[in-house]
């Protein structure tokens, strides 16, 4: 839900012209992707839940319904690049 929020957060920041908010929102969500980019695109924490189950769904380890899930990283990540896209050409036509 955090991460959820901060994507969200995002175009608000943008929108309401506050570009510190902005970019350390961006900042917050960056450190998330290196984090999943060093971990092969896994969660790191996916391990260790899996340690207290057999279960392997796409949602064994989170609390989503499976059809998000299964996708999680396109729907918000696409969030992400939109609001982020939304925010730079916010900020170049104040120029």
């Amino acid at each position: 839900m955090f991460f959820v929020a901060v994507i969200l957060a995002i175009p608000v920041a943008a929108w309401e012209r506050r570009w510190e908010r902005f970019l350390l929102l961006t900042g917050i969500v960056m450190i998330e992707v290196i984090v999943l980019a060093l971990n092969r695109f896994r969660c790191p924490l996916t391990n260790v839940a899996a340690r207290y189950t057999d279960d392997r769904r796409d949602n064994f380890d989170i609390y989503l319904p499976l059809y998000l899930a299964r996708y999680n990283k396109q729907i918000f990540g696409t969030l992400f690049l939109l609001g982020v896209a939304f925010g730079v050409v916010r900020a170049l036509a104040e120029k």
